[in-house]
């Protein structure tokens, strides 16, 4: 069994808490960081001069957050999201727009380094999304509508760029729409391969494939798994069942037999629900963003949580995650 904590935390009002949060996380952040030696690690000027450039709107947030974690140079080199160690995610996700619109996704990592924080904050927009390296997002939505949620896009390169969860952070921060978010983001560098789904008030979606040192890609598919659009690492597609995944979303979409709870239903089973966890590869919990009334439902096997912007409760959850999912389905 696999126990994770859900912590959901109100910093919209007030964002002092955010530095015992940091303080809590930042010794296993900290290892991670560090794993391949300092020296691997790009340095403070390098670092901010190019969060600066990419991410101009975020600075003054990002001094703010670096003075509440003790203003080192090792935490703003960490804080900036910029070559950070490599690391793979897995994932499904797929922008709903039939009868109940929303952007359904399911998060599959190592519980290690899973903060589980759900975080509402006010820093350039109102943003409810589950917390990543501190303060980028795995996923979230903005009170405009926009949603966007990652997944690893399946490559074996590596190259000099941003850490995603900051992208997703970013993105949510300063765009409104699907049509925003692609002119805003579609030319940052990542640091590693990943697929980012939007998808807006307006029913708008598209899948950006972020390609290390080559130039990103713009799909308007409403579906992302574990690859862009061709398989360059085999044995991660077959261990992951990426491609598998892919298809069941795809013909979703366009079978008129499915609705959102049924399709939420499929997250919840294989091989869309993942249970490899010592391979950092189970489903930590899923997540449906409804753009329309501004809310997030998050799944796990036999419990859910509900929050939006008109009613955010702060509290905390106990999950346990057990080797089988697939008797528990929503009602």
């Amino acid at each position: 069994m696999i126990f994770v904590n859900i912590n959901n935390i109100d910093l919209s009002e007030d964002d002092s808490k955010w530095g015992q949060l940091f303080a809590k996380t930042w010794p296993t952040y900290k290892k991670w960081f560090l794993k391949e030696g300092l020296k691997a690690r790009t340095g403070y000027l390098t670092s901010s001069a190019a969060l600066e450039e990419s991410f101009p709107e975020m600075m003054e947030t990002y001094e703010h957050l670096c003075s509440m974690a003790g203003d080192s140079d090792l935490v703003a080199r960490y804080l900036s999201m910029y070559c950070p160690p490599p690391y793979m995610s897995g994932c499904s996700q797929v922008a709903w727009t039939k009868d109940s619109p929303g952007l359904i996704r399911n998060y599959d990592y190592s519980p290690k380094y899973f903060e589980g924080l759900v975080l509402k904050t006010n820093w350039l927009k109102p943003i409810i999304g589950m917390s990543d390296c501190n303060w980028g997002l795995l996923d979230g939505m903005n009170a405009d509508g926009l949603s966007a949620s990652l997944t690893f896009g399946g490559r074996r390169i590596t190259h000099t760029g941003f850490g995603i969860p900051l992208v997703v952070r970013y993105c949510l921060e300063t765009c409104s729409t699907t049509e925003e978010a692609i002119k805003k983001i579609k030319d940052l560098n990542v640091h590693m391969a990943y697929n980012v789904t939007l998808l807006d008030k307006h029913l708008n979606f598209a899948t950006i494939y972020f390609i290390p040192g080559q130039e990103n890609q713009i799909t308007y598919s409403p579906v992302g798994t574990n690859h862009q659009e061709e398989i360059t690492w085999p044995d991660y597609a077959a261990m992951t069942r990426t491609v598998e995944r892919r298809n069941i979303l795809e013909y979703a979409v366009i079978n008129p037999f499915e609705h959102k709870e049924s399709m939420i239903n499929k997250f919840l089973k294989p091989p869309l629900y993942n249970t490899a966890f010592e391979k950092a590869f189970g489903t930590l919990y899923t997540a449906c963003y409804d753009p329309i009334n501004g809310s997030v439902t998050y799944y796990w096997p036999g419990k859910s949580l509900h929050q939006s912007f008109d009613k955010f409760e702060e509290k905390k959850m106990s999950i346990t995650l057990k080797e089988s999912a697939s008797r528990h389905l929503v009602s």
